[in-house]
């Protein structure tokens, strides 16, 4: 993110598989803004994808969920841009192969993904769920993250929510599927991961995710997340296989207390075990269950129960921070300090204690997650 007292400056860069595209500036600068734009510019712009000065715009911005938003809602977007005051910021210069580079394309792109009509609530639901549904497809856009692709870069709308990796982290399955998705969440965990970016017994939020609670969903009235809930519960399951079940107790973990692994590791990962011991069993236990902080548990994660160790490598390399209104989680960098060799031996070790799963990630791999951040 630009950091403080440079929001909605731009700059924050999309690495695609065509591609670098940066976010532009959305501050009220007349120059290097949107300072000029009238509302039927921004309108177009939320609703059809398109700029003022006419070219279409690259779907990294959501305009396909946008395009679902109330028109009132839209104005009340840009009437608060506006109210910001103007930073002059150029945005970098998109990087992007031929043809992609070619945005007129774009518009054959927007005919097949783009809705051509507003939200319109389901009159045989409630206005709770009604609620959840323009709060999740539209404004919140989840599926932008949390859905597969196509070929075409469209979403797969017949995995809708089973999960998908973006910036080189993993937006994992949020239907309501019991064993890989949210359907043996409680509501309560649920909102709290929402409101917190923590859930007791599922872990905390990391990466892309920290980023949308502590921009976004930690502001939400009570009343928005639990109709967020109430929605998700009705999302058709999108099963995983066996690899990718969340192991809520895993038994090396239950075996350990916080200041000791089990007596029965297996050999073959003692380095990882060693590399634990140094650098990360002060924070979060050999039980996963924190000790700092109740931010650090482990125990019912997605990237520790992940065989892939996307996020697991993500966070070791880069780090990860969270701030809310109860305060701040930070993990620190691990990726100058250890090789390639030695975090990918971390993630085995820990994918196959916390999770109860065995995983093969190799030097390799690691070297890939670098490039990808």
């Amino acid at each position: 993110m630009p950091g403080p007292g440079r929001d909605y400056v731009g700059g924050v860069a999309f690495k695609l598989p065509f591609g670098t595209i940066y976010a532009p500036n959305i501050t009220p600068d007349k120059e290097t803004g949107i300072g000029t734009w009238s509302d039927a510019d921004f309108v177009r712009a939320m609703h059809r994808g398109v700029s003022k000065s006419g070219h279409m715009l690259y779907p990294a911005f959501p305009y396909a969920a946008y395009a679902l938003m109330r028109t009132d809602d839209v104005l009340a977007i840009k009437a608060f841009l506006f109210s910001l005051p103007p930073v002059h910021a150029p945005t970098p210069k998109n990087a992007v192969k031929f043809p992609f580079n070619q945005t007129y394309l774009l518009r054959a792109w927007r005919l097949l993904f783009v809705p051509g009509r507003k939200f319109k609530p389901d009159p045989s639901q409630s206005p709770q769920w009604n609620r959840g549904n323009y709060l999740v497809e539209a404004l919140g856009h989840c599926g932008e993250c949390h859905t597969p692709r196509n070929l075409l870069y469209g979403l797969d709308k017949s995995r809708k929510f089973a999960g998908a990796t973006t910036q080189g982290w993993k937006a994992y399955n949020i239907s309501s599927d019991r064993k890989a998705g949210l359907g043996n969440w409680s509501d309560a965990q649920i909102v709290d991961y929402l409101a917190s970016g923590h859930a007791p017994g599922r872990g905390s939020a990391g990466g892309t995710m920290a980023e949308a609670v502590e921009h976004s969903l930690r502001h939400l009235t009570s009343q928005d997340i639990q109709a967020i809930v109430a929605y998700l519960r009705s999302v058709p399951p999108q099963q995983a296989g066996a690899r990718a079940v969340i192991a809520t107790d895993p038994p090396a973990a239950k075996a350990s207390s916080a200041y000791a692994s089990a007596p029965q590791e297996n050999p073959k990962l003692a380095l990882g075990l060693h590399i634990f011991q140094d650098a990360c069993a002060s924070c979060h236990g050999f039980n996963g269950r924190g000790l700092q902080t109740k931010d650090a548990d482990l125990l019912g994660s997605h990237s520790v129960n992940d065989p892939q160790g996307t996020n697991l490598m993500a966070a070791v390399l880069n780090g990860t921070s969270l701030t809310t209104s109860l305060g701040s989680a930070d993990m620190p960098s691990f990726g100058q300090a250890y090789s390639n060799t030695e975090i990918a031996a971390l993630s085995n070790y820990v994918i196959r204690h916390f999770g109860g799963k065995t995983a093969a990630i190799t030097p390799s791999d690691v070297a890939n997650a670098r490039k990808s951040q």
